[in-house]
């Protein structure tokens, strides 16, 4: 089963529930995908597996963000709306690399790409973030690399 198909199962269920949050953060995914398709001019019905983690992450930094604005607001009615979306979103993400994890492929990729110092923290940051693309927060490797030149 697909991670379209599933979500299409989990909003079957979570209106069946009356878990309204829930059917609106799912449903927001499936047009989202949905929109995707139409840009793409896609015959298929259902997005890939990939397709669908991109938009979710996407999803999952605008909730981030909107959390981020709205505790800037003093809004905390807002904020712990966004945040129960988040962690429905969140849900759907396969685990993140832990810190330690990124700190291997950081060395190996500085040793392989010959980087010495912070000047080229940046290339390193691209050649990391493209290898782990989808098992790593950017944000955690630009911490990691920055450790690294610290």
């Amino acid at each position: 089963m697909t991670l379209h198909q599933t979500i299409k199962q989990h909003t079957k269920e979570s209106m069946i529930a009356k878990d309204e949050r829930r059917t609106t953060v799912l449903r927001g995914i499936q047009a989202e995908v949905q929109k995707e398709l139409i840009a793409k001019k896609s015959a298929a019905n259902e997005g890939t597996d990939e397709e669908v983690l991109a938009i979710i992450r996407r999803l999952v930094k605008q909730r981030k963000d909107s959390i981020d604005q709205f505790s800037k607001g003093g809004r905390q009615d807002l904020v712990d709306n966004e945040t129960a979306e988040l962690a429905i979103l969140v849900a759907y993400l396969p685990a993140s690399m832990s810190k330690e994890d990124i700190m291997k492929v950081a060395l190996a990729k500085k040793a392989e790409l010959g980087v010495a110092d912070k000047a080229g923290a940046g290339k390193l940051i691209g050649a990391i973030s493209k290898e782990l693309k989808g098992k790593a927060e950017g944000s955690d490797i630009k911490e990691v690399v920055d450790g690294l030149f610290a």
